[in-house]
């Protein structure tokens, strides 16, 4: 592969806030900071292969921005981080904003979202023929309405945009938000037999697939996670990594492989927003550099380490080899075995 990387889809304005407690409903907590930062997936995963890749891959993203003071953020970040922009279309509706509420002891996160521009980025906004790219990858499913739409051929709109790209000769690959729907299997699955790479944690994979992931302790159910690897490659999806706060799965091929996270020191985390993205990110460049299922497990871990040492979603993000001394320095998590 030497043409680069198109991602398309959400691009947003994360605004985060770090809160002492999150409230109950009526009650009140305190903000002890906030920040602004670019977020959503063609934002984060795209400026996170730029830095692992050190600006050697070829990045392109395509979606829609207000023509506002939000949308400018975001067009000068990816620009400075040399990610081609010229696949951006502006309209009138305002640029897609969340406010991140994260407790600042825990990490925990909670999404107040506003779809604005996202909402009217459809199929027809890509060109496919001038797509100059080895992989395009689209997130994410379920939160963009016009590509989850039904079509009667292909399922999806995302399906046919999928369809599309791999009609001209491009890796397809798609990332998923976790919602609390029903709309997963419909909304998912018709997109599979068209998709190379999917990259989904395990509630996205349990809703998808049916197969308990996790037990009524909450623990992960390490049998299971095969299982559910074999369904998404029953479906036609080519690579599949399903990742979770302990560890990560994957399946390419005949092979399956699973790893547990970093072990890292306790002051280390400060917010897991964009954790999802850095991990997808890892998958994504070793897809494109041609690393084995091992070795990209391995990266996709170490790159959301390097996310969850910052609160916001890119500036924890290192270069590869740094990413990957993460794992030299602080070693593997007891819990899932190393297979």
């Amino acid at each position: 592969m030497n043409k680069g990387i198109a991602i398309a889809g959400t691009m947003i304005l994360d605004k985060i806030k770090m809160i002492d407690v999150f409230p109950e409903e009526g009650m009140l907590c305190n903000i002890k900071s906030q920040s602004i930062c670019i977020g959503g997936c063609v934002c984060n995963t795209a400026v996170d292969i730029a830095m692992l890749s050190g600006g050697e891959i070829k990045l392109y993203a395509l979606g829609r921005l207000g023509e506002d003071q939000n949308g400018q953020y975001i067009i000068d970040v990816l620009k400075n981080n040399n990610i081609d922009t010229e696949g951006i279309i502006s309209c009138d509706t305002d640029t897609s904003y969340t406010d991140v509420m994260t407790v600042v002891d825990s990490g925990h996160r909670t999404f107040f979202h506003y779809r604005g521009a996202n909402d009217e980025f459809c199929v027809d906004d890509i060109v496919y023929d001038n797509l100059n790219c080895d992989i395009l990858h689209v997130g994410y499913a379920l939160l963009l309405d016009k590509f989850d739409k039904k079509n009667k051929e292909y399922g999806t709109e995302l399906a046919k945009s999928l369809y599309m790209a791999q009609q001209r000769g491009i890796k397809t690959s798609i990332d998923v938000v976790s919602e609390q729907s029903d709309r997963f299997k419909e909304v998912v699955t018709s997109s599979l037999k068209y998709c190379d790479y999917i990259t989904i944690n395990e509630i996205e994979a349990e809703n998808v697939s049916n197969i308990l992931l996790r037990d009524k302790d909450k623990n992960i159910i390490e049998s299971n996670l095969k299982k559910a690897c074999d369904f998404f490659m029953a479906k036609g999806v080519k690579q599949v990594c399903i990742h979770f706060p302990e560890g990560c799965a994957a399946m390419k091929d005949n092979e399956y492989r699973q790893t547990p996270s970093i072990r890292l020191p306790d002051d280390y985390i400060r917010g897991n927003v964009g954790a999802g993205d850095a991990f997808c990110a890892g998958i994504l460049y070793a897809a494109y550099k041609g690393f084995s299922l091992q070795k990209s497990i391995m990266l996709a871990v170490c790159s959301a380490s390097c996310s969850l040492s910052q609160a916001d979603s890119i500036s924890g993000m290192a270069d590869y080899v740094s990413a990957i001394e993460l794992f030299e320095k602080y070693g593997l998590e007891d819990g899932i075995k190393i297979i």
